[in-house]
């Protein structure tokens, strides 16, 4: 069979046991799935849900927790998977929606060529063999906001296989020891999404919207090699940022283009796998850990007081911070898969299969999107350590935070300062104050030239650390002001005449004998109240490190 014809469409293990004394133990669950492998390491989260394991003290037993997750990420394209309706979030109701969205009779699909391309560029970032053909299915189940009645997706034979994603956990009191793990991906497959359901509560109604109808859709599975929330949400802000490094997917998780669901489950080490609950639509990293922890926390509980865990999907509240039961799973949903008739094989190629004479616009060629792979943020994150000489931990932060990583080097391009003290001004200072005012990195009412001409001023010493302060602060009130200006103005620039500094430190002695022989005595302290006096007379405009340095030369002449 040909393949099908593409549409071009532009872009824009060990597991950690937890050691809880709750007295003898009771009732299991039934065990189902099997174990994961894979080499695990110390993880600092769910404190009082999971510990480093130890040898049970008496009354104490050890449970394993197991995480497994299914991560739905919104292709970034332009139109649908099989449709030409634009993909545009907040548009107003069912304004996006094509004949075929809404499945009406005699309609067919068309394969989006760019989805095709975000999935086999993910798949290669990812580490995954990437399948020269693979297969479309439909899934039948039954929602209002699924107009077919089944959902396109690749169930028998996915698009990319056997990958892994890399993240790493902070550990220890100040979290700045990094442990490295990894995280098997089962597969990745293209699908559509659903419509949306919007449930009108005054009116006990429930309006349909299928704008979101048959947008491209990233599955991502996780083999069940992690054990808390800290470590899944982890995982997942690492595929998001990859995800963006790729422009496959914008992956904002506040716009739904990411959603996850996590499937967990407790057992005693050395027994099979406890019966497992899926949590479904998560869209939060944060709220992502906070389930993850209390579904092990609850069942745990649940176990030991003599209950049994059913297989469920709960939802997770994030107003009272608990997972709640949705419907039960017993009975497992027969979705009928079937293969899609109206598509024909999806069939990749790469340089040494590709056909004589292909037309381009009508393949797609594996080793071409290779070459285009972009630097992935685990290599950033090493060059900003080996060029800057940062810690690892504030590689991570400035990746994280959106925006910062390229106000932080656009900075540098325009400072003579150090990367040192940049990096410090960025994440303290500057990170500081957009958490305070709740503000993205692009809202800042300071600029990364601003920034620099400040510590520009500071590493000149024209003005002293706290005077640099005054004018970060004069700066993210009044913007428009240059640092220079606000020096001007406020008179804040250091003492140049070192003559007349050198007389009013020899007058601040003799005015402070007792402070002066205090200090002779051995006080150190002393120094300090010298210091203050000093800077109060010179109205905070002399550096501190040279009023201490012509102090302790007078004192030794």
């Amino acid at each position: 069979m040909a393949a099908p014809m593409l549409r071009w469409c532009c872009p824009a293990r060990r597991w950690i046991l937890a050691n809880i004394d709750r007295g003898p133990r009771h009732g299991r669950g039934a065990p189902t799935g099997s174990g994961s492998s894979g080499k695990r390491g110390q993880s600092s989260v769910a404190q009082q849900l999971l510990a480093t394991a130890q040898k049970p003290r008496k009354g104490e037993h050890q449970w394993a927790a197991v995480v497994g997750l299914e991560i739905h990420a919104q292709i970034s394209s332009n139109s649908k998977l099989f449709s030409g309706s634009q993909v545009h979030f907040a548009a107003p109701p069912n304004s996006l929606v094509s004949f075929f969205d809404a499945s009406l009779p005699g309609t067919l699909p068309v394969l989006n060529r760019r989805c095709v391309e975000a999935a086999v560029m993910t798949g290669l970032a990812l580490n995954c063999h990437i399948n020269k053909k693979s297969l479309f299915d439909r899934k039948h189940y039954f929602y209002a906001d699924l107009p077919a009645g089944y959902q396109i997706t690749q169930q028998r034979l996915p698009i990319a296989v056997k990958g892994s994603l890399a993240y790493s956990v902070f550990v220890g009191k100040n979290r700045n020891q990094v442990i490295n793990k990894t995280v098997r991906i089962k597969q990745i497959q293209l699908e559509q999404d659903s419509g949306k359901s919007l449930h009108d509560d005054l009116r006990s109604q429930t309006l349909i919207d299928l704008n979101r109808a048959g947008v491209g859709l990233l599955e991502v599975v996780l083999e069940p090699d992690m054990s808390c929330g800290e470590e899944a949400a982890t995982a997942v802000r690492e595929l998001q940022l990859i995800l963006q490094a790729l422009g496959t997917s914008q992956a904002n998780m506040a716009e739904g283009q990411l959603r996850v669901d996590a499937n967990i489950s407790v057992h005693h080490p050395g027994e099979p796998l406890g019966v497992r609950t899926e949590v479904k639509n998560l869209n939060s990293a944060r709220f992502l850990a906070k389930a993850i922890d209390y579904e092990i926390q609850r069942q745990i509980e649940e176990l030991e007081n003599g209950g049994e865990i059913l297989n469920e999907t709960r939802s997770f509240d994030c107003k009272l911070g608990c997972t709640v039961p949705m419907r039960d799973k017993e009975g497992k949903q027969d979705y009928r898969f079937i293969p899609e008739p109206n598509l024909p094989p999806l069939l990749l190629y790469d340089s040494a299969s590709l056909p004589a004479g292909a037309d381009p616009q009508q393949v797609i060629n594996i080793d071409q999107l290779r070459e285009q792979l972009p630097e992935l943020p685990s290599v950033t994150r090493e060059k900003l350590v080996q060029q800057y000489g940062m810690l690892p931990e504030h590689s991570f932060t400035l990746l994280n935070e959106v925006g910062l990583l390229e106000f932080f080097q656009n900075v540098m391009k325009e400072t003579r300062a150090e990367p040192k003290k940049v990096t410090s001004w960025v994440l303290n200072t500057f990170l500081g104050f957009l958490k305070q005012q709740n503000l993205a990195v692009s809202e800042s009412p300071v600029t990364p030239s601003a920034l620099a001409e400040l510590l520009n001023l500071l590493d000149q010493k024209i003005i002293s650390s706290a005077a640099a302060k005054k004018v970060f602060e004069e700066l993210w009130r009044s913007g428009g002001k240059t640092p220079a200006q606000i020096v001007s103005e406020k008179r804040l620039e250091l003492m140049q005449d070192q003559e007349a500094l050198e007389e009013l430190c020899q007058a601040t002695m003799e005015k402070h004998p007792q402070v002066v022989m205090d200090l002779k005595k051995g006080n150190p302290r002393a120094i300090n109240k010298l210091i203050g006096l000093v800077r109060k007379a010179t109205l905070n405009r002399a550096d501190p490190t040279v009023i201490k340095e012509m102090l302790e030369r007078q004192l030794s002449s």
